[in-house]
């Protein structure tokens, strides 16, 4: 990826989805996140900053986590989340 922050964050955009469907991630264009576990809705919500294919989060009680964009797959600590479809 290549370019200002605003044109890599855009390249990560989107709903990211574990496997099984329980984790879901929505990386949102203002810099913000949404994580659902299972039936849990916002169980972590924060903000995230790339560089690269490398994404930095701070969740909103503080604590950080890593994660890094290899073949269109989002790897999260130790998830691993795929970009989900957008129905046209």
């Amino acid at each position: 990826m290549t370019g200002n922050t605003e044109e890599r964050r855009a390249d990560v955009v989107g709903m990211w989805v574990t496997a099984d469907g329980h984790i879901r991630q929505e990386l949102r264009a203002d810099g913000r996140y949404d994580e659902a576990r299972g039936n849990r809705r916002s169980a972590y919500t924060g903000h995230y900053t790339v560089t690269g294919d490398h994404i930095d989060y701070v969740d909103d009680s503080g604590f950080t986590a890593t994660g890094d964009i290899r073949e269109g797959v989002l790897h999260h600590e130790h998830l691993v989340l795929y970009r989900e479809e957008k129905q046209t």
